[in-house]
């Protein structure tokens, strides 16, 4: 794991949250995405080296809004950068970790991406994220 990539942030209102975020960090989402694979609108701030994602569910079924009805908006994962993620992916499967996928898919933000169970996590929803070359 080379650092934290992004911490993904569950909203209920894209624009509203978007509007709160600009005033809270004082800059524009650099990017803002649809992923249509898991129904979700993303957009992306960045202050300094930190990066902040607000992710809104765009159906009922799809995760996010799923885990907002289940736990209300707030923090939904961190996501860590790595090097190669299938390499990242065997290892912490050996280490007894369990994936929610078994292939990376294509994420939000030219990334490929695997989620760490949040029960093999200590209740943290972990991402994997590299770079799409």
């Amino acid at each position: 794991m080379k650092n934290v990539e992004h911490i993904g942030i569950a909203v209920k209102n894209f624009s509203e949250a978007n509007a709160l975020y600009f005033k809270l960090l004082g800059v524009e989402p650099y990017k803002t995405e649809f992923v249509e694979s898991e129904n979700v609108n993303t957009s992306f701030f960045k202050v300094g080296a930190t990066k902040i994602e607000l992710l809104e569910g765009t159906t009922p079924d799809s995760a996010i809004s799923k885990f907002i009805e289940k736990r209300g908006e707030g923090i939904h994962h961190i996501a860590f950068e790595v090097e190669d993620i299938y390499a990242e992916m065997e290892r912490l499967r050996k280490e007894g970790f369990t994936l929610l996928n078994e292939q990376p898919k294509k994420g939000a933000d030219n990334k490929l991406v695997c989620f760490v169970h949040p029960k093999s996590a200590t209740g943290v929803l972990v991402e994997l994220t590299q770079e799409i070359k």
